[in-house]
């Protein structure tokens, strides 16, 4: 499909999106009531946003297209009050709401009334949020005030060519102009401020979409989303111990039909997070990695392994989300400690604090693999046993302790000679460091083969499906 021309944009993609001939429109009379600077002259059909509803797949979904060739698209405040209308009825009728944007901003000689029509719609998806899931899809302009959008949404995709996201525009940023950085454009909000998930084409989004609402709940009160499993259930995951540095790969040979949705894929690629079906349950997967492999098995990334600020603060926005949609969780621990680095210093242990937090916090079926090493309070923070896993298991060849064996030795061996450290590294590794000594402890559940990975975490989720948890009385917490 590719990009489609701006004339009837707006309805095609809805079209697209949908199941055919599913979408009904809502408030498709309403136009501008401004008469301010001539504004009672200008035509604004459906004032410049198609809003209805459809389904996707047999799931209703509630929708608003912006019509880039009224007024550029431009919000004025009925197009932002027949927005707000559409999250009424999603939040009554407990259904997702789509977005799909493309727009020139406030409609200037509106004013006053396009702020508090578009505050009005900030409140919407404030309330929203938790309740049901919220998509948004950048195809054009998507800038200032119209930013927050997105950012107060679920799940962001942006079209790679053409789509701008942008509090101010590249050019007027101080020092810089959109030829040297265009931080408006699509690589630039996926990879380095992580608020968009998925980046393609116009058809590539539309299609992700649909996939993607497939995988959710249509609310925080419907308990998971379900398919049907055609996999085996006993599927061993041959080769899996191969993927223990790159764990997107290992998600999805663990997954229902190796089927695997990765969420915020340019950003922070140490951490993993994503969707994949486990007896055809929806689980949110959390991952470290230390390596990202193309189609033709070439490492395109590299990482030392550690846990790092980025990693840590995608990790957790993703579990709230789980947490608050009742989205069961696994995670895939192998982290050598804290990253090193001035932007850590400056962010990580706020961000390490919040993903704790985020695992600590959560009251769905929590699952932990160990599949390589797991050492101090990184470990501790990826989902240990210590701050509320359900279930632990590790992979044979997995470390759990306080730190690398060798370096533990040389530490506490530091005048002895090279062979008494080897000696007591071998020693520190069996009774310190080996996944036996944390299973004789109780801090790992049961020792299993990496083959087996899916077996057992299946088994595990099926057990915790009646898990019920509650929390200390409060009215939020402050972290």
């Amino acid at each position: 499909m590719g990009n489609m021309a701006t004339e009837n944009a707006a309805s095609a993609r809805i079209a697209s999106l949908l199941d055919a001939g599913s979408f009904v429109e809502i408030g498709g009379a309403v136009t501008a009531r401004s008469t301010d600077f001539n504004m009672q002259v200008k035509d604004t059909p459906a004032d410049g946003v198609i809003t209805g509803y459809g389904v996707i797949d047999g799931n209703l979904v509630y929708v608003y297209s912006q019509d880039a060739t009224v007024l550029n698209g431009a919000i004025g405040e009925m197009h932002a009050k027949k927005i707000a209308n559409i999250y009424d009825m999603a939040m009554k009728m407990g259904a997702p709401v789509i977005g799909l944007v493309d727009c020139a901003g406030f409609r200037l000689q509106e004013a006053t009334d396009a702020l508090e029509a578009f505050g009005n719609l900030y409140l919407k998806q404030s309330m929203a949020s938790g309740v049901i899931p919220q998509i948004t899809a950048i195809f054009g302009t998507c800038g200032g005030g119209l930013a927050l959008v997105p950012a107060l949404t679920d799940f962001t995709f942006m079209e790679a060519s053409d789509a701008k996201l942008f509090m101010n525009s590249p050019n007027a940023i101080p020092g810089n102009e959109i030829s040297k950085l265009d931080t408006s454009s699509a690589e630039y909000q996926s990879e380095k401020s992580g608020l968009v998930d998925v980046v393609g084409t116009e058809a590539e989004i539309l299609e992700n979409i649909r996939a993607l609402i497939c995988m959710l709940p249509c609310n925080n009160e419907e308990n998971v989303a379900y398919d049907e499993c055609t996999d085996d259930l006993n599927r061993a995951c041959e080769g899996i111990e191969n993927a223990v540095e790159d764990t997107a790969i290992a998600l999805a040979s663990i997954s229902d039909s190796n089927v695997f949705f990765e969420t915020k894929k340019n950003f922070a690629k140490d951490m993993v997070t994503g969707f994949i079906r486990l007896n055809g349950m929806t689980v949110g997967a959390v991952a470290n990695r230390s390596k990202v492999y193309n189609e033709n098995a070439e490492v395109v990334a590299e990482f030392d392994g550690s846990l790092s600020a980025h990693g840590a603060r995608k990790a957790a926005e993703f579990i709230t989300f789980c947490d608050a949609f009742n989205i069961p969780i696994l995670s895939l621990t192998n982290v050598s400690g804290f990253k090193a680095g001035k932007c850590e210093e400056r962010n990580l242990a706020r961000e390490a604090a919040k993903l704790t937090y985020a695992f600590a916090n959560a009251t769905v079926p929590k699952v932990n693999v160990v599949i390589g090493k797991a050492f101090g309070s990184a470990y501790v923070a990826m989902n240990s046993k210590s701050i509320g896993a359900d279930i632990v298991y590790a992979w044979a060849t997995a470390e759990i302790g306080m730190m690398d064996a060798n370096l533990a030795a040389k530490i506490m061996y530091a005048n002895s000679d090279s062979a008494t450290v080897k000696e007591k590294a071998a020693e520190y590794r069996e009774l310190q460091s080996s996944p036996l000594s944390a299973a004789r402890r109780g801090y790992v559940d049961t020792i299993i083969e990496p083959a087996d990975t899916r077996k057992y975490v299946i088994g595990a989720f099926e057990m915790l499906f009646t898990k019920r948890e509650e929390r200390p009385m409060k009215k939020h917490g402050a972290v």
